[in-house]
């Protein structure tokens, strides 16, 4: 089962700040506290970060992201490999009260449990999927920008 997410987001702050505050990944545990694991250097091409995730629903989540192409301030490419796997991008725009930034992610379970979890209850999982994508945008823009 694969899903697909295409989210938009309106934040307050121009392109150049929104970057500024994704550059700083040492602060990211601290804003998403279902960010159980992070090891992250910088937000730059050809680096991976491993997470481990915590949704609201009785199983963690392991994975990588490898920044396959970053161009700041606008855009990130990324393939993700671990208990669930494919690709999310991030582009960022100028918009009228500061700028948009659009997710948009192609991800499906990488491991027999999140499979068998996905074809038995696909609502739970989606649930899972789309609260860590809407609470961490919002805990971002309370919290980083």
């Amino acid at each position: 089962m694969r899903f697909e997410s295409d989210r938009r987001y309106q934040l307050p702050v121009p392109p150049a700040e929104l970057w500024a505050a994704l550059t700083r990944v040492d602060h990211y545990q601290s804003w998403w506290p279902w960010l159980r694991e992070f090891d992250a250097r910088l937000l730059a091409g050809d680096e991976t970060w491993d997470c481990l995730v915590q949704p609201p629903l009785p199983y963690r989540v392991r994975f990588a992201v490898a920044l396959d192409e970053v161009e700041a301030p606008s855009a990130v490419r990324a393939s993700i490999t671990g208990d669930v796997v494919g690709e999310a991008r991030l582009d960022i725009v100028e918009h009228a009260v500061g700028c948009e930034a659009r997710l948009v992610s192609h991800l499906e379970p990488g491991n027999g449990f999140l499979k068998a979890v996905a074809r038995l209850a696909a609502p739970v999982v989606r649930y899972g999927h789309d609260w860590v994508l809407d609470t961490g945008a919002r805990q971002f823009i309370d919290r980083a920008v």
